[in-house]
């Protein structure tokens, strides 16, 4: 099996790539954290705001406007959690094409309800068979036209352009926290806040209990690592080696959370801004709020995604 290695995207790619998705991505602004006692404040990138409740519109939409209509026609297909996999058939719905994504069967309901009604069909598969078909490529054999959730180039390319929307709105920033799950969000809004702006700090937010990334980067290559979290939005066991190059080169630090910071900075966000946050939703939130100010200076925490059940949420805000 050929690896190809995911590269930085061009800063006129990523240019071309806002242009082609703004009348379907909501330019989501920056608010800050309540309370913003601290002297250097953290803003908010609320990406809940987002059509379908989370960030992967912005890169998914890219990969499907980019196909030839022969391409789309073939129908539209990925593996997801959750958060792609409403993205896809959002955008199926949008071109009118089928859209098929498997899914692990302990995927929230609320978002496999969501791909439903969006127009998809998810497929539920045990955990362990959806890693071994994205580890063996397993699109390969079927007619659908793949959209890769991290290594899909036109994918991390599309959620760059949160990046200029970032330094255009404040280009005072002097660090940003991401949640990483496979790779796709950071390895985009970083290799273009990198080009945009040298200095900026990028900072990884893994759970303690499923940090692929922070592993891989103490091994020196891509490694696995046991994953047990109720941040289902990052819940990868393993980084791909097409992702390791270049999340080494433009990720300043990893971070860990625990399961208990999560669930802080969801009814944080919950009662001091009005935010519905899913687990890894919040984990940026939860790194900034564990951060002393003067360590990160102006900060940017991305909410990612609001995907969260109902009965889990109601739970967590009762502890």
């Amino acid at each position: 099996m050929v690896i190809t290695l995911v590269q930085r995207p061009a800063l006129e790619d990523i240019r071309e790539a806002v242009e082609r998705i703004k009348d379907v991505v909501v330019r989501t602004p920056l608010v800050p954290l309540r309370p913003d006692s601290a002297s250097e404040p953290v803003l908010l990138k609320p990406e809940i705001h987002q059509a379908v409740g989370s960030f992967k519109i912005r890169g998914v939409f890219n990969a499907a406007a980019s196909m030839t209509p022969e391409e789309r026609s073939r129908g539209l297909s990925t593996v997801s959690a959750g958060n792609t996999a409403q993205a896809v058939a959002w955008c199926g719905r949008y071109f009118d094409v089928p859209a098929r994504s498997l899914m692990p069967d302990s995927a929230p309901q609320t978002k496999i309800d969501a791909v439903r009604a969006y127009g998809g069909t998810p497929v539920l598969v045990p955990m362990d068979d959806l890693m071994d078909y994205i580890r063996n490529h397993g699109w390969e054999g079927e007619p659908y036209s793949f959209i890769h959730p991290w290594t899909d180039q036109r994918v991390l390319t599309g959620h760059a352009g949160m990046a200029i929307e970032l330094l255009d709105d404040r280009p005072d920033i002097d660090t940003v926290f991401i949640p990483v799950g496979g790779g796709g969000l950071i390895g985009g809004v970083a290799s273009a806040l990198k080009m945009l702006k040298p200095q900026i700090r990028i900072i990884g937010v893994e759970p303690e209990d499923c940090c692929a990334l922070h592993a891989s980067f103490a091994a020196g290559n891509a490694v696995a690592a046991a994953c047990q979290t109720i941040s289902d939005g990052v819940a990868v066991p393993y980084l791909a080696a097409e992702m390791y190059p270049l999340l080494r080169e433009v990720v300043d630090e990893v971070v860990l959370i625990s399961e208990a910071a999560t669930r802080d900075a969801i009814r944080h966000l919950a009662l001091h801004n009005k935010i519905i946050s899913e687990g890894a939703g919040a984990l940026a939130t939860a790194a900034a709020l564990a951060t002393p100010s003067e360590a990160r200076g102006l900060s940017v925490a991305i909410v990612t995604g609001g995907g969260i059940d109902l009965e889990k949420f109601l739970a967590i805000m009762s502890e």
